[in-house]
């Protein structure tokens, strides 16, 4: 049963890393940090990690997920440290954002010189 010998090694042998997961609100932010085995998943990470019960807005099916800014799927495979970052839908588009916030710049400007 040499077999036997060499999965039970390999099994003990298996390392733990620590891991975060992170998730912003506007007014919150939590960061959880738990360990989990080397190669582990970015989604099984989320799911262990309890985030999701206690956010149940999140959704893994339709949020972007990254690691340390870089957008990732959820089958990565997760390194010692790294930190899991899961996105918001964005309220607003950014470049829709800055162009009306910029054509209100324009007409605050011109109401200031018009009236001296």
């Amino acid at each position: 049963m040499p077999f036997v010998n060499v999965h039970k090694k390999f099994m003990e042998s298996k390392q733990l890393i620590t891991i975060e997961v992170a998730y912003a609100l506007p007014n919150e932010q939590v960061i959880l940090s738990i360990e989990v085995d080397d190669g582990c998943l970015v989604e099984d990470a989320i799911k262990r990690s309890g985030i999701l019960e206690k956010y149940p807005q999140i959704d893994l099916s339709t949020d972007k997920v990254g690691i340390f800014g870089k957008m990732c799927k959820l089958n990565a495979k997760l390194k010692h440290k790294d930190r899991i970052e899961i996105y918001r839908k964005l309220i607003a588009d950014p470049k829709e954002s800055r162009r009306q916030k910029a054509e209100l710049e324009k007409k605050k400007k011109a109401a200031e010189k018009a009236k001296g």
